[in-house]
């Protein structure tokens, strides 16, 4: 694979006055954010260069997870920041439906499909769990967006299918159907294009990376059915463990600061 010497890489900067000459023209203002940004995403990336090859050095099981346990930690906190959702409740709710998650999909394909000799092997186990977990945030917030957005706003529907039901099961279902559609909609019109209009970055990676076209595309069919399970689970757990702190002993929406607000 060819090395993208230091002047190279930051000479790659320059195509970025295309969009800020856009920018300016309409006056959009996002040019110091697109600074900030830019400058973040290079310093966290060097940061993970350092501690991946550590990582990757030490090949260490309860390092491997340590660190994905983090990741799990830090997604769950990005919901609930964007989701706008009290964090004493719905933090742990939000962590143990990514952990369960990952621990489904990581002993499916990694011990089953994969079948690693070394289950904690750095170099699958946490970029694997990083891609379906990075994946799972977007998606989740979404997805409960939708569904708290829901209840708050319809409150009235649900009342009455409660009612006429005779279960919060089945009062629920319009809520989650309609979270899980909003939230799996964009990556299915994403997995239904791959080869078409968009390649892949696990696949183009492992291409440049040398791997033959046939074992990247193997690969990369894994990771998007991974990634769809673990997007689909963790937004189903997250509302399933969410549910104590959604409503009260008699199945009514708790009221706005205790619960589905800050």
């Amino acid at each position: 694979m060819i090395d993208i010497k230091l002047p190279d890489l930051l000479l790659g900067f320059i195509i970025l006055v295309l969009p800020i000459m856009v920018f300016f023209y309409y006056q959009v203002r996002l040019v110091k954010t697109l600074f900030i940004s830019v400058i973040r995403m290079i310093l966290q990336l060097g940061l993970v260069a350092v501690y991946l090859e550590l990582i990757f050095e030490m090949n260490n099981a309860w390092i491997n997870t340590l660190w994905v346990f983090i990741m799990v930690f830090v997604s769950a906190g990005t919901v609930v920041r964007r989701v706008g959702v009290n964090w004493r409740m719905f933090l742990g709710p939000f962590i143990l439906a990514g952990i369960i998650s990952i621990v489904i999909i990581d002993a499916f394909f990694l011990g089953l499909i994969i079948q690693l000799d070394y289950f904690f092997e750095a170099r699958y186990f946490v970029p694997i769990s990083g891609m379906i977990l990075g994946n799972s945030l977007n998606h989740n917030i979404v997805g409960l967006t939708s569904y708290f957005g829901g209840l708050a706003e319809r409150k009235e529907l649900y009342y009455f299918l409660l009612t006429n039901g005779g279960s919060r099961r089945q009062a629920l279902r319009p809520f989650v159907r309609e979270a899980l559609t909003k939230s799996l909609n964009p990556l299915l019109a994403n997995i239904s294009v791959i080869g078409l209009i968009s390649l892949p970055g696990m696949m183009t990676g492992q291409i440049l990376g040398g791997a033959s076209p046939v074992t990247a595309i193997k690969y990369q069919v894994m990771i998007m059915v991974a990634i769809f399970t673990g997007c689909t689970l963790t937004l189903w757990l997250s509302i399933l463990f969410s549910g104590k702190y959604v409503f009260d002993e008699m199945g009514n929406v708790r009221e706005g600061g205790r619960s589905i607000g800050r």
